[in-house]
This record gives structure tokens, sequence and C-alpha cells, in this order.
């Protein structure tokens, strides 16, 4: 079996680290200025940096060349060339075939790698680089699982890579104009205004040329059918629907492959590629940890694998939604979100560890806390993770305490091992090294309560690939629901688990829970969680049965 290997993106040398320490096999990175992605803060100084951070680590790297060029940008590839020879980077992934050719003659000892912009979606295009001298092909969004099954068929001597998770472009692997006509921002380039995903709204014109907006409302709605005529096809309207609060016409979910990654697996695909090198520390851990941990039980028993536990713990990255995208063949309607675009997460980055004493940890705040609040420290390579319910902040320079800390300038708050009253804190300084990722739940308002659910019913009816009646009604009655919290436009913020207080017992046995722990009520409930995994919650039934 040809083992796959976890590729996670890093858009600086933190976030490579962060990759590392969470359990990517290989890392892609790229200076801003000679690949797609301009917001990169990788200097070639912490390009060098970063492939002997990995290196030392068993880890793999793979630089972005991936540039379209033109002439000014010739002269810069000497320079690249030279800087990299002697780091011996695993590949270069390249879309240019002029670039190629000549960093084949540069750098004949390093592997080159063909980049998804060079959109591959067939075998003999696969076989075409191979014969020029590609040692990985990377595959457009647009191939189908079948289409990939027969690339892997008869391709067996070139290394295949596949996108599985990261945002998904409306168009055909990124080549897209509308950002650049309408915002004058490279689309291509990370510099995307994602235009794609605005609201859009109908307009009319009037006869004295003025504008006015068309306002739909349950009086006058039915008076009015808009139709679309393609100019090579006059008679033949096309209804448009819309209403008062226009639509995101042209707005992708996410791509999240993992309810389908046992057939990647299965037929081994060598390169698992996860977008994102614009994206946050805690999407990079977050994600990595969960990819890993199902590519991992995946191999270690096959037969027996299950995508859910590892597609909850997608939900606590904020993503617009996920789909497994061309997967079947072809988009479907589960595939867009049409009422919102925003991105919506269940959990959210608390803050970074930046030092640990044989007393306690130092973490760098990233998100407001609040006395009460839990704090979920993420074990890196594990599925386990430590709760703390905290109820103060210690400021790190000066010992001041306080009730809530804030993240404007990202103070350090020291957190002393003794909060943690259920746990080994022997064994935090090997479980909880520097860089480790601390979340806590986010507060969300209706409407993005509502779109949550929305988002995974479709998520499950496009993995079974029909819905039933029964799923379809559940499917448009959480749509309307949605519908009427945006009219709504409640702002009020609540979160999944209640904070303090007798009904602020989450049952996950935080450490520091005094609710929990101290009062007699849960004494049964605390019997019961010893049979649960690690911040695994109760049913409600069973602390509500435990308190009568």
């Amino acid at each position: 079996m040809r083992r796959s290997e976890l590729l996670m993106p890093a858009g600086n040398l933190q976030k490579l680290k962060i990759a590392v320490l969470y359990g990517a096999d290989a890392i892609y990175l790229g200076t801003p200025d000679m690949s797609l992605r301009t917001k990169a803060e990788f200097t070639l100084e912490q390009v060098v940096e970063g492939i002997e951070f990995a290196h030392k680590h068993g880890k793999r790297v793979y630089l972005t060349l991936n540039l379209f060029s033109h002439n000014k940008d010739i002269p810069k590839l000497d320079e690249y060339a030279e800087t990299i020879r002697d780091i011996n980077p695993d590949g270069l992934i390249i879309a240019d075939p002029g670039v190629f050719q000549y960093m084949r003659q540069k750098l004949p000892n390093v592997p080159l790698h063909i980049s998804t912009q060079a959109n591959v979606c067939s075998w003999l295009s696969v076989n075409f680089w191979k014969e020029q001298g590609a040692e990985l092909v990377v595959l457009a969004r647009e191939v189908s699982f079948p289409e990939l099954a027969e690339i892997r068929e008869k391709c067996p001597d070139v290394r295949l890579e596949a996108f599985v998770h990261g945002a998904m472009c409306m168009t055909y692997s990124g080549r897209c104009l509308l950002s650049n006509f309408m915002a004058e921002r490279g689309a291509n380039q990370g510099n995307c205004a994602n235009s794609c995903r605005w609201n859009y709204k109908v307009r009319m014109r009037m006869k004295d040329g003025t504008i006015n907006e068309l306002e739909l409302t349950e009086n006058n709605i039915d008076m009015f059918e808009f139709l679309l005529e393609e100019g090579c096809r006059p008679g033949e309207l096309m209804p448009i629907l819309e209403d008062g609060r226009g639509s995101y016409i042209l707005n992708s979910k996410d791509l999240c492959l993992m309810p389908k990654l046992d057939d990647y697996l299965r037929i081994g695909v060598d390169s698992l590629k996860v977008e994102g090198r614009n994206k946050s520390m805690y999407y990079v851990a977050v994600v990595a940890r969960a990819y890993r941990q199902a590519i991992d039980d995946y191999y270690a028993d096959p037969e027996n694998w299950n995508p859910q536990k590892y597609m909850d713990e997608m939900y606590s990255v904020a993503n617009r939604g996920y789909t497994t995208a061309f997967h079947d063949g072809r988009l479907n309607n589960y595939a867009h979100n049409y009422e919102d675009t925003h991105s919506i997460g269940e959990w959210e980055f608390a803050g970074l560890i930046e030092e640990v004493t044989d007393d306690a940890f130092y973490m760098k705040v990233k998100n407001k806390i609040t006395a009460g609040e839990v704090l979920e420290f993420l074990q890196p390579l594990s599925d386990q993770s430590v709760l703390l319910r905290i109820y103060e902040f210690e400021d790190a320079k000066d010992g001041s305490v306080t009730s809530e800390v804030h993240a404007g300038k990202q103070p350090v708050v020291r957190i002393p091992f003794s909060l943690f009253d259920k746990e080994d804190v022997s064994t935090f300084k090997e479980r909880f090294p520097v860089n480790t990722i601390i979340r806590k739940e986010k507060p969300l308002t209706p409407e993005q309560w509502s779109r949550l659910k929305l988002d995974r019913t479709a998520e499950r009816i496009e993995r079974r690939g029909v819905a039933t009646p029964a799923q379809q009604d559940k499917y448009e009655t959480l749509r309307d629901k949605l519908i009427d919290a945006i009219a709504d436009g409640n702002q009020d913020r609540t979160p999944k688990s209640p904070r303090l207080g007798i009904d602020g017992c989450c049952g996950r046995g935080c450490n520091g829970c005094m609710i929990f722990w101290e009062d007699p009520k849960f004494e049964k409930a605390r019997e019961l969680l010893k049979s649960k995994k690690q911040g695994e919650m109760l049913e409600r039934n069973a602390l509500k049965h435990d308190i009568a």
C-alpha cells in the first residue's frame, strides 16, 4: 500500500512549526514575490530556517514557485536557485512551463512538482509532465474521484497529489477575473476580494436614467417574474429567483473530503493537500490534528474507519459550510451557501503557549477571555485534550490579576499548574510544548447557530448522495429558520455550553469546575464520566436525572 502524506500550508515560520507539531508529514510555503500568495510572510532567509527546522523533525518541505512569469521575474530566478541550491528542499511546485525548464537546468537534483495552477485533469497530462521530468503532479480540484482512480491506475510511476480541504473558488481552479475587474485585486495571488461571495441584489433602471432598488414584499412579489435570456438562445427564458435579502449566487462552500478520505487512502494518493497559507495558526493546528488522526486511524483499522468524529472537529474551525465538491463528478445545490457567506466556527483561538516552566504555562492571548470560560488545551498528535474552567487571569509581566483579558496587545498570562486539579501535571511539559494551541467556545448569534445547523444537515445529505423526503423537509425547514433569523437581525451571542452558575455545568468534568466536582448533586454524573473520553460531554438528561 502506498502510504499517503499529510501536506499542510504555512504562511509564515511559526505556522510551519505548528504544522510540524500537530502532525504534518510535509509543508508547502513560498515567498510573496515568487509564488501566488503575495501575503506570504516568508523571506528567503526564513525559507532556509524553515527547511532546516522541518528536516530536523523528519518532515518534508515543498517550495511554491508557481508564479506565471513575466520578463521582470526572470532575473529573480537565478537568485532563488542559488539560495536554495544547498538547503535541499524536497520539491519545487511550478506552474509555468518556462520556469519548469529553467529550474530543471539550474537545479537538476531538486524534485519538480506540477502545481494545481497547471489544471491537470487527465492521465494524459500527468504522463506529459512525467516525461518532462516531473516527480509529482498536483491534480486540479475539478478532478472527480472516478477520474482520480483511473489516473492512479494508468500512472503508477508518478506521485499524485490532491486537495482534500480548504476554500473553493467558483471558477476553474482559481482562474477568476471577478476580483480583478471589481476590486483591482489579483484574484489568484492571495489578494482575492472574494467578489463571488458578495451579496447581490436586483436593481431596475428607470426611463429617466435613475436606478432604484426593487423592493420585493409579500404584497408585490407575485407581480414580477425575472427571466434571463442568453444571446445564443433567443426565446429560451431562464427564471432568476430573488427576494429582498439579495443572494450569494456564486458562494461555494469549503472543500472537505474527510467523509471520503478512505477512498483516497485506499487507492494510494501520495499527498493529501490542505489549502490555507493565509489561514490562522489555529486553523493549521486543528485541521492538521484532525487529518493526522483520521489518516493514522484508517491505516490502523481500515474496515472500521468512520469519519464522523473527525467531521465534528472540522466544525470547530471557521468555515463556510463543507462540501465534497467534485468528488462524485459534479456539484449540486448543497455545495453552495445562497443565504450567507460568513465563515463560522463553534470554537475560536484563545491563545498559544509561549513557554512552559516547572509550574506554569505562559499563554499569549489571541481572543477575549472572561472569568468562567473553559479553555481547551489541544494536545499535539493526540485526540486527548485538557479542559480548564478559568476564573481569573494573572499577567505574566507584573502579576496583576483580572477577571477578563483582551487580545488587543496580545498579553501573556501565567496559568499555574495548580489550577489543574484533575491532571497529572508532571507530564505537561512533554504533552503541551511551546506552540500548543488553546481554544474556547465561541458565542454565536441566532443566525450563526441556524447556519451551522443547516450546514451540518446539508453536509450529511451530500455525503449520502441523495436526500430522503424527510431529510429534504428538514433541510428546507432549517433553511427557512435561517432566513427568518437573518431577517430578525438579533445580534445577541450565546455559547453552546453555559458559563456560570448551577446551569453552567457542561458535563465535561473540567479542571477547576467547582460545580461539577464539588456539588453532591453530581455524584452519579461523576461516576458516569469515568467511562467517557477526556473532555467528552455527558448527555444533558444524565445530568438532569442525577440532580433529580
